[in-house]
């Protein structure tokens, strides 16, 4: 019987996708879980596979159309006398998960070019007996390589052959990262000298001539991603009145401790011991004497939050996320330091999921990774406060009458004037600045 290939539930807060690429085209035969499309949603990236074995017998959405959960992209046809399919599905047995029903992960292109697609066509069925689960008895190319739409593409322009790249992800998938490092090992091999082959110097081009050439444009249409972010931004300065507060923090206290315990951290949990866990900690605390930044309005109530869910902005190249660490109060710094770290690798990959995006009761977004002295961070709806760091600079500051050089943070907390006032807000920032020039008062907290 025929199957139709719908868009998926994701999560109740996604309602429409937009598709971003068909992996296959009408005619070509499948076998269920293959993947057939990608789709783009505003919070992450999936693929959609096939529901039955069979022919792609009809696209009914093209490329870069928008759509909505339950709609129908296509049908698969059963193919006439099924014993290939079912041939070729048992030769696959063992790699069931190969590609799933659903892959969460960034944009990617397709593999690079390979044999022509008749070459990678099931073939005639074997009798039962014969039938073997192993993966060698698959054609060459019949199963897709397992990967993130992200090392698809990277595959495609570094011309590495997937199938070549062993995967580091779960259950084996290759990453975009697998496919940069084996893209890196790659020596070409050198090519004879031919004086035919020594391309003639073209002539100069007379300043003149370059001023006078066209000035392009280029038209791009926005990705979920970027168009959700761009919406929630203005929604954000429209619906909540916002307002932020600076201060500044002498960091010489936590630098001078990362110095003293960077190298035994480093070797204890394998991971570097960096400012984001005494900034989450820290905010823990002063949210904790200031819990109506820990809250969101809904309708003409306050709901106060007495959970500490802190959401950390991510830059990606696909845009702006912000992954939440759970219970943050309850974890040790190494498990924060861990899991940032892991974040900006998935989210940079294409592996981060719905549930690690949803929720966040507070949030803390870092500008001086990339430079920011000073800015205003806006607010994540529906949290009522954010937290921006930045750049630490030595400056010259007075401490007891005199001038001395210390290594200065500019942080500045934004906040939802409508339920927070402003003396709260100015001592939530001092209270968190006390925090972190006394990192040994965080062992309190």
């Amino acid at each position: 019987m025929p199957a139709n290939i719908v868009v998926p539930e994701v999560g109740e807060s996604i309602v429409d996708a937009r598709i971003a690429k068909w992996l296959r085209k009408e005619g070509d035969t499948v076998s269920a879980g293959d993947p057939l499309v990608e789709l783009e949603t505003d919070k992450i990236d999936l693929e959609v596979g096939a529901p039955q074995s069979g022919v792609l017998s009809r696209i009914d959405r093209q490329d870069g159309e928008d759509v909505k959960v339950g709609e129908v992209l296509g049908i698969i046809e059963e193919a006439a006398g099924g014993t290939a399919d079912v041939a070729r599905e048992t030769d696959v047995a063992g790699d069931a998960d190969v590609a799933g029903d659903m892959d969460v992960a960034q944009p990617e292109a397709p593999p690079a070019p390979g044999p022509a697609r008749a070459a990678a066509a099931p073939a005639p069925a074997a009798p039962a007996a014969q039938v073997s689960p192993a993966r060698s008895a698959t054609p060459a190319e019949a199963v897709r390589p397992r990967a993130t739409p992200a090392a698809r593409k990277a595959a495609e322009q570094n011309a590495v052959d997937l199938s070549r790249v062993p995967g580091t992800g779960d259950a084996g998938r290759v990453m975009r990262r697998d496919v940069e490092k084996a893209a890196g090992a790659q020596t070409p091999a050198p090519r004879a000298s031919s004086p035919a082959a020594v391309p003639r110097p073209a002539p100069p081009v007379p300043e003149a001539s370059a001023r006078q050439g066209e000035r392009t444009e280029e038209r791009v249409r926005m990705s979920k991603r970027r168009a959700t972010i761009a919406r929630r931004l203005v929604e954000a300065q429209s619906t909540a009145a916002m307002l932020s507060t600076f201060n500044e923090v002498d960091m010489s206290a936590v630098m001078a401790l990362r110095e003293r315990h960077k190298g035994p951290f480093k070797e204890r949990h394998g991971i570097g011991l960096g400012i984001a866990s005494f900034f989450v900690t820290a905010s823990v605390g002063a949210l904790r004497a200031f819990p109506r930044l820990n809250a969101e309005i809904q309708g003409d109530e306050m709901v106060l939050k007495h959970y500490y869910d802190i959401g950390v902005a991510v830059g990606a190249s696909e845009g702006l996320v912000v992954p939440v660490l759970r219970d943050a109060d309850t974890l040790s710094f190494a498990a924060i330091e861990g899991q940032i770290r892991d974040f900006a690798r998935r989210a940079e990959d294409g592996s981060l999921s719905l549930a690690d995006l949803k929720g966040g009761t507070f949030t803390i977004t870092n500008g001086g990774v990339f430079g920011s002295l000073l800015s205003t961070p806006i607010l994540n709806p529906p949290q009522v406060g954010i937290l921006g760091l930045h750049k630490i600079q030595e400056r010259p500051v007075a401490l007891n009458g005199q001038v001395q050089i210390r290594p200065m943070m500019y942080v500045a907390l934004t906040y939802d004037h409508r339920i927070v006032d402003g003396a709260e807000a100015v001592q939530f920032l001092v209270r968190l600045k006390d925090l972190v020039q006394d990192p040994g008062a965080l062992l309190l907290e």
